[in-house]
């Protein structure tokens, strides 16, 4: 399990500190008789007709005050306190009386009888209880964000980020690996995301760009002879936010030279296999589970599959296509796809209403329906089963291992939606049917993704992760043949149905990347005018080199068994990348805007 806090504080020892002796999270039963200074925020306050009672909270834990009658002054200011008041309390330790204890606190079988109380800071009634089960909309909290941070969810998340950042940092350095800074205001190089742009003072009219990655500056490091690089980076990305993204947000960048995938591959197995023994206590096998994307793609519909459970798709092609069922025979036809998947058990949980919703969930992925089958007594049960034979309702039951209480869903359409429409539905009916629990964790592999992608919207190839990572050799003769069949030496980290890290072997040969360029429409000047300086350093002696990106956030995410990335970040934007609490983004003075040789051309609200 994870440890959170509530251990003896050497740095309070021997310090003199009259503030505080000890954490709130500190004292135990073995501490009896001593005289402490404990000091905090008020949790609650309890008056049990002439005992006053006060749960004082620290990041540590909770720690029960008592105050009597007897010790006026303290007494007179207990009388005082409010919820979040910021006090210090003086006096000993004392075992809580027989049935008194609270199992629920691990100081729960001790209290301070408090002789002195100082009072430090009171507060206005806060907007909500850190303490309490019930909590507002997130807006408010994102308003009240240092309000927001006392509560015990949140600083356990901000405490495993901080372990896991030490702990990612200590397998590095173990590794001969040395984390060196880039720079945050770099050259705007459009690769996929819109770049956040600063203006320059000293060079009107031109702009910096915050990093979407540090990519580019670590393959120069590679140039430069660093050959083992990391670095916690923080990165900007302009683009649409949903609950796992942020505006801005921190990953883990790696880079190493003279190295193959495989080296990649076993460096961060080992890192996994690190943070799982440093964060969980748990031993990871190794190696990792390794998919190729095609095989993720007919297994579970999509590259970041969610391995905790089974459900995997099937393709019922072979079946279907001689039925008499219109819609499964007509798509087969036309070169489409009849594919489903079997819920175990979850024929009675899904009525025609229940079915009704799923069908609805299906066309946001461009399906056109929901076909269905529920096990009953050795037999499929439909409306449609009328349309195929004995022998071809047994061969689906066959495909799926379909027991009695199962629910077969089908989707026809294109490979595309067919693989779009089950892999969300697989996801939706994981978390209905509470097939997995949050804190579960399943990582694996997919590699072999293709080069390029086809660009439907603009009618050209574009690089399907960027156009710096190195071709499969032997795919090289299908770039001008069969584009779509080049696979790159590229690879994701998946967890849990997130893509939890990216990278690939890097083109270091000059010749091979301005192809790349030439495929996707760079033209030689535009090569030259974004990426001029990485070009010129390929040139100057590149070696083989290869890296990979993991996202710091929504590793801290998974390992809590949490689904909203803004509860991992201590201050994070929203959905519209605004901040509630100082109001960013705000306007600015016009003198500044004078400086920076701007004019805004904004109609007014």
């Amino acid at each position: 399990m994870i440890n959170f806090g509530g251990r003896k504080s050497p740095f309070l020892e021997g310090l003199g500190i009259v503030l505080r002796t000890h954490t709130c999270g500190e004292l135990r039963i073995g501490d009896v008789g001593k005289e402490v200074t404990v000091s905090g925020w008020v949790d609650s306050r309890r008056d049990h007709g002439g005992l006053i009672f006060i749960d004082l909270r620290d990041r540590y834990g909770i720690t029960q005050i008592v105050i009597e009658p007897d010790q006026a002054a303290a007494f007179e200011i207990a009388q005082t306190l409010r919820s979040e008041f910021v006090i210090g309390a003086t006096g000993k330790v004392s075992p809580r009386g027989e049935g008194l204890e609270n199992p629920k606190h691990a100081t729960g079988k001790i209290e301070v009888e408090a002789a002195k109380i100082e009072l430090f800071n009171k507060s206005k009634v806060p907007p909500f209880e850190p303490g309490s089960s019930t909590l507002p909309n997130e807006e408010l909290r994102l308003k009240y964000r240092y309000i927001d941070l006392r509560r015990p969810q949140l600083q356990k998340a901000m405490i495993l980020r901080h372990k896991m950042t030490k702990a990612v940092r200590d397998y590095f350095d173990q590794q001969e690996f040395l984390e060196i800074e880039t720079p945050m205001l770099g050259k705007s190089t459009p690769e996929g995301a819109r770049d956040y742009l600063v203006p320059s003072r000293v060079h009107p009219g031109q702009f910096y760009a915050l990093p979407q990655s540090p990519q580019l500056y670590k393959q120069l490091l590679m140039m430069a002879g660093f050959d083992r690089y990391m670095q916690i980076a923080r990165c900007f990305r302009d683009e649409d936010l949903r609950a796992d993204r942020q505006p801005e947000f921190t990953q883990i960048d790696v880079e190493m030279a003279f190295v193959e995938q495989e080296d990649i591959l076993r460096t961060i197995d080992g890192l996994m296999a690190h943070l799982f023994k440093e964060i969980r206590g748990e031993e990871l096998p190794l190696p990792l589970t390794r998919l190729t994307h095609r095989e993720s793609l007919e297994r579970f519909g999509n590259d970041k599959p969610d391995l905790r459970f089974g459900m995997e798709l099937q393709d019922l092609g072979e079946i279907v296509k001689d039925s008499t069922f219109g819609v499964f025979k007509d798509t087969i036809a036309s070169g489409g796809r009849v594919r489903g998947l079997c819920a175990k058990a979850a024929a009675d949980k899904y009525s025609r209403k229940g079915i009704d919703e799923l069908t609805e969930f299906v066309k946001i992925y461009g399906a056109k329906g929901l076909a269905f089958f529920k096990m009953k007594d050795g037999k499929l049960e439909s409306s449609i089963t009328k349309f195929f034979t004995d022998d071809q309702l047994n061969e689906i039951i066959s495909k799926f291992g379909a027991e009695n209480g199962d629910l077969i869903l089908c989707v026809a359409d294109s490979s595309k939606v067919t693989s779009a429409a089950l892999a969300a539905l697989r996801n939706r009916l994981g978390k209905e049917l509470n097939l997995y629990k949050p804190t579960d964790m399943k990582v694996a592999w997919v590699l072999e993704f293709p080069l390029f992608g086809w660009n439907e919207e603009e009618q050209k190839w574009d690089a399907e992760h960027h156009p710096f990572c190195d071709p499969v050799k032997e795919d090289l003769p299908y770039l001008k043949t069969d584009p779509g069949r080049v696979r790159a030496q590229s690879y994701d980290l998946v967890c849990n149905g997130y893509e939890a890290a990216s990278g690939s072997v890097r083109i270091h040969n000059p010749e091979v990347q301005q192809q790349v360029f030439d495929f996707i429409g760079v033209t030689p000047e535009v090569a030259q005018d974004r990426f001029g300086f990485l070009l010129e350093a390929l040139a100057h002696g590149a070696p083989p080199h290869a890296g990979i990106a993991l996202g710091l956030d929504r590793w801290v995410m998974m390992f809590l068994g949490n689904d909203n990335i803004r509860e991992v970040i201590a201050f994070p934007k929203t959905q519209k990348a605004a901040d509630q609490m100082t109001g960013a983004p705000s306007d600015v003075d016009t003198k500044q805007l004078r400086d920076l040789h701007i004019k805004t051309d904004m109609p007014k609200p």
